[in-house]
């Protein structure tokens, strides 16, 4: 039987509520435990006392039996002084995948190429302009022509 440290849900929809307990590792997360070894409130503020209530004897009692905690077990424990956790550094976490790279690329080539068009259609518009004005004067000279003869 191998037997770890987890957090067990609890509380109302929307009002999260845990218990730290060890358990069976096959038991479901809500589940039969072997022993309830603390509480965690996440909605309390970060610094306070209530936050995470933890008894440190009975955690190292489990962890030098062997239980292994859950990674956001391990973080209380580390803060307890319990077992030390070595942190984690993933310098890609932010980075995004390769289809959303591909997406983004297919984004701005369709952006570029309407930026293109929008252009090619603000030159053709200002081209013609000036040349009908130049068109305009001796169709209008003939017009006068004509109204005086």
């Amino acid at each position: 039987m191998s037997t770890s440290i987890r957090l067990s849900r609890g509380g109302s929809k929307k009002r999260p509520y845990y218990k730290i307990v060890v358990t069976d590792s096959r038991s479901p997360r809500d589940g039969r435990f072997i022993e309830r070894i603390g509480s965690f409130n996440p909605l309390l503020a970060k610094d306070d006392a209530q936050r995470v209530v933890l008894d440190v004897e009975r955690a190292k009692h489990w962890v030098s039996v062997g239980a292994q905690p859950t990674d956001r077990v391990a973080r209380f424990l580390d803060a307890a002084g319990v077992k030390e956790r070595a942190p984690r550094n993933n310098p890609q976490k932010a980075e995004p995948g390769k289809k959303a790279k591909e997406r983004a690329e297919d984004k701005a080539a369709k952006l570029a190429e309407a930026e293109e068009a929008r252009k090619a259609a603000e030159e053709a518009a200002k081209a013609p302009a000036a040349e009908p004005a130049a068109e305009e004067a001796p169709a209008e000279a003939a017009a006068e022509e004509q109204t005086e003869g």
